[in-house]
């Protein structure tokens, strides 16, 4: 004789069509429910609202990482239980960041690669930030030493930097000082800075890769004028490099550009191993020329996850596994892959950049020969739409280009940037003009010119 068993309303669930379940007629949105639900349902649930999102291939606003070997993908998920800052659980991890840093060292010419200093992070903004800290750090000690008074610093950058910079100044009480933007030069110049340079700077910021429109600052000539400075006045300023994207780009798409620890006055740098250093979101990289520029006092040393371990960071917790994929990514590519990932980039951002040079709508602010990022504005003639209705307008395709004004000074100018990554290809490439030009055909038939709201008055991506 069978015995039936009532089933729990799970199983019931478990029963009926996947969009007929409860969980799929009421989402909860505001609160966290009440009662269990089944994996199948939630990961459909969620799965079909990030559906909303962009397309990240088709998103040409960021520079981070959007696409990477199906090998990568599987390593990402073995590896994404592992606490990066638990390195005595996770040794083998703490060993691959330690190989990583010495190969950054190596490949951004340490002094002493092999026994480089520096840390990951979980990007470029918390590099930046750890940096600036250290920066501060010395620049009081020694003031310290000299009996000179710490209660007034400030740090040197030019006005297209990152808001990262902004944050770093207001969050550790530092005076930004930006050096503006003139003409037609949008990055920080050597004959512009000693005006804004004193006894009481901290450093000065160089960007290897502007966010702006992907030209690089003269790192080198910047380091000359500060040497000719402290000749004169016996002040020493330091240099950051912020190569978040071009940490990546330079030393094999530029190798002849001197910017890095070839020049005794740079002091640190940091990437992004998110951006160009193609691994997915979530790491970063910050080194320094050596153990001198990484004040002790900044250092902790906690025990209770056992082991002694040395941090330097702002956060703890973090996932290791993003470390494991740059390291995978070293193997993977070595200098040459790297090399013909990076120069396949700029040759779609070439094309791209000599496309829009016969098109008579624009006019090119850059043109992907520094980062492969080309930012174009229209030209004076065009006056039924601006660039953020042709943004808008390139949405409605799927591609995701950035509209924004220039920093102060500059204000006038409204460009667009498009960011060529791995994965955007000649064929992706061939498609997006293809929808530039119906778009623009769009906006030309216009009747009359588009009205035109307030717009945004920067760009801070």
């Amino acid at each position: 004789m069978a015995v039936w068993k009532s089933r729990r309303p799970d199983e019931e669930q478990a029963l009926l069509p996947r969009f007929t379940r409860s969980g799929m007629v009421e989402v909860p949105r505001d609160r966290i429910p009440d009662h269990v639900m089944l994996p199948q349902t939630a990961y459909q649930i969620v799965c079909d609202e990030v559906m909303l999102d962009g397309n990240a291939r088709f998103n040409l606003a960021t520079f981070v990482t959007t696409w990477m070997d199906e090998e990568a993908d599987r390593l990402y998920t073995a590896t994404a239980d592992k606490n990066m800052i638990d390195k005595d659980e996770y040794p083998q991890t703490a060993e691959i960041e330690a190989r990583c840093v010495r190969m950054l060292g190596d490949l951004w010419h340490a002094p002493h690669a092999e026994q480089s200093v520096g840390t990951s992070t979980t990007g470029s903004s918390e590099g930046c930030m750890l940096a600036g800290l250290a920066m501060k750090r010395r620049w009081q000690q020694a003031r310290q030493e000299a009996g000179k008074p710490t209660d007034r610093p400030n740090i040197v950058m030019g006005g297209n930097v990152q808001v990262v910079w902004e944050k770093f100044a207001n969050y550790w009480e530092v005076d930004p000082r930006y050096v503006p933007l003139e003409g037609n030069v949008f990055h920080l110049t050597a004959d512009r800075l000693l005006e804004h340079v004193d006894e009481n700077t901290i450093g000065v910021v160089a960007v290897l890769g502007s966010t702006m429109d992907g030209s690089y600052e003269p790192v080198q000539e910047i380091c000359a004028v500060l040497d000719e400075y402290e000749r004169s006045t016996g002040v020493s300023v330091p240099v950051h490099v912020d190569a978040a994207s071009g940490g990546f780009i330079a030393p094999f798409l530029q190798p002849e550009v001197v910017w890095d620890f070839r020049l005794p006055r740079v002091v640190s740098i940091q990437a992004s191993g998110h951006k160009f250093g193609l691994v997915y979101p979530g790491v970063g990289w910050v080194l320094w020329r050596d153990a001198e520029h990484l004040p002790e006092s900044l250092v902790f040393h906690v025990n209770y996850l056992g082991g002694d371990m040395p941090t330097f960071a702002l956060n703890f917790s973090r996932p290791g596994a993003q470390v494991v994929l740059q390291y995978y990514q070293f193997l993977r590519l070595g200098k040459e892959g790297y090399g013909l990932v990076q120069r396949t980039c700029q040759d779609v951002a070439v094309h791209i950049a000599r496309t829009l040079k016969t098109m008579p709508e624009f006019d090119v602010i850059s043109d992907g020969t520094d980062l492969p990022v080309v930012t174009f504005a229209l030209a004076p003639e065009v006056t039924k739409y601006d660039v953020f209705d042709l943004s808008r307008k390139l949405r409605e395709s799927g591609w995701l280009v950035p509209a924004y004004t220039m920093p102060p000074k500059r204000e006038d100018l409204a460009v667009l940037r498009v960011v060529v990554r791995n994965g955007f290809s000649h064929d992706m490439a061939e498609l997006f003009l293809r929808d530039l030009r119906t778009a623009l055909r769009w906006l030309d038939d216009l009747a009359s010119p588009m009205p035109h709201e307030v717009q945004p008055s920067g760009f801070h991506h």
